[in-house]
């Protein structure tokens, strides 16, 4: 009966570790920016930090739009308290902080706090998503 019951803590516990670890996106830096912008595709580069309360609550909606949009559209996450010179380079005064391009990689939108998953989805088709 122990045993099970430990089985069973092992298992839960080893399969929220991983939903958890699967829920960030890997933050970006300049070279991954860039090329998302140079690939014809509209992009939203997102700017927060992990431990952002907003930017956690935005973490599984990045995520999912990332595997959602794949061949569509690109979606970027950077930490900014990990590369805050990168954050410094596209303007970020607040975080979050996101910032949707078009398929040229010009700058069409900023938005500033949270953003749902309807409202980047909005947008990412403004900037011409397909």
């Amino acid at each position: 009966m122990k045993l099970n019951v430990v089985s069973t803590l092992l298992l839960t516990f080893g399969f929220l570790s991983v939903s958890a670890i699967a829920a960030e996106l890997p933050s970006s830096n300049d070279a991954a920016i860039q090329a998302a912008l140079a690939s014809g595709k509209p992009t939203m580069a997102d700017f927060g930090a992990r431990t952002c309360i907003p930017c956690k609550k935005m973490a599984p909606i990045l995520e999912e739009l990332s595997r959602e949009l794949k061949g569509r559209a690109n979606v970027t996450f950077t930490d900014v308290w990990k590369d805050n010179k990168l954050g410094g380079q596209y303007g970020v005064q607040m975080i979050p902080t996101q910032i949707f391009f078009d398929a040229k990689g010009k700058e069409i939108k900023r938005h500033m706090g949270f953003i749902d998953k309807t409202e980047i989805l909005k947008e990412l088709k403004n900037a011409g998503m397909k």
